[in-house]
């Protein structure tokens, strides 16, 4: 069952787990013994961070003979920013770029509730157009 956006931010609104999804992206596969050393904290309590994180989709594991190292999964990521970026609804401060690499990403719901919120905007701006036509001479 994929998870839903609010259970993705809640396992991220724990510190250390944010602190443990920059050690991945900085350093790339690591095991869970060195992430406990780097941020010293208890191996155990790095594994059970770590189930939440990989339960929610954010990191994954490849098992390497006896080391199991944990890396970012970017794509999923990069569909969290996404969602973030759909909070703001007034597109404030969002590029170009940011909004056509989350389009590339948008499942079919996001897309249509894109749409929908495109069309309020041109109805919108029509009726503004609307308004000031009659007083231009």
């Amino acid at each position: 069952m994929k998870p839903v956006p609010s259970e993705i931010f809640k396992a991220l609104g724990v510190e250390t787990r944010v602190r443990i999804i920059e050690l991945l992206k900085s350093k790339g596969p690591v095991g869970a013994k060195n992430i406990a050393e780097v941020l010293k904290i208890t191996p155990s309590a790095v594994s059970q961070h770590l189930k939440v994180l990989k339960h929610m989709g954010l990191v994954r594991n490849e098992r390497k003979g006896y080391w199991i190292p944990y890396s970012i999964d970017e794509a999923a990521l990069e569909k969290c920013r996404c969602m973030l970026n759909d909070v703001c609804t007034c597109e404030c401060k969002r590029s170009e770029r940011s909004k056509e690499q989350c389009l590339d990403s948008a499942d079919l719901a996001s897309l249509v509730k894109y749409e929908k919120a495109l069309q309020k905007k041109l109805r919108n701006v029509r009726e503004r157009i609307s308004k000031i036509r009659p007083h231009e001479k």
